[in-house]
């Protein structure tokens, strides 16, 4: 199935520039697979070496944040929305 995957400007030139992308996946994982495979640049962007989320990395899918759900295992729907976010920390 299909679903949008939005990406942050810190990941576009790895995309061609593209703000978003439709690609094919039942799981998250499976979809950041997929994305790989057609723009290899983004190998260790995500996804760390030994697969697990880079943790200055959130991804949403539709509302909810994945590491709340079945993090990369997440099932999908078709018309899902994943967002690719970078982490924003701070204070005083």
């Amino acid at each position: 199935m299909s679903v949008e995957v939005r990406l942050p400007t810190l990941l576009r030139p790895h995309v061609g520039g593209n703000s978003s992308l439709e690609v094919e996946g039942n799981t998250v994982g499976q979809v950041i697979d997929q994305m790989v495979s057609i723009y290899p640049d983004l190998e260790g962007q995500i996804i760390t070496p030994n697969g697990d989320l880079h943790k200055f990395i959130n991804i949403y899918l539709n509302d909810d944040d994945i590491r709340y759900l079945d993090k990369l295992d997440t099932k999908l729907n078709a018309g899902d929305t994943i967002s690719i976010l970078p982490a924003v920390a701070g204070g005083l």
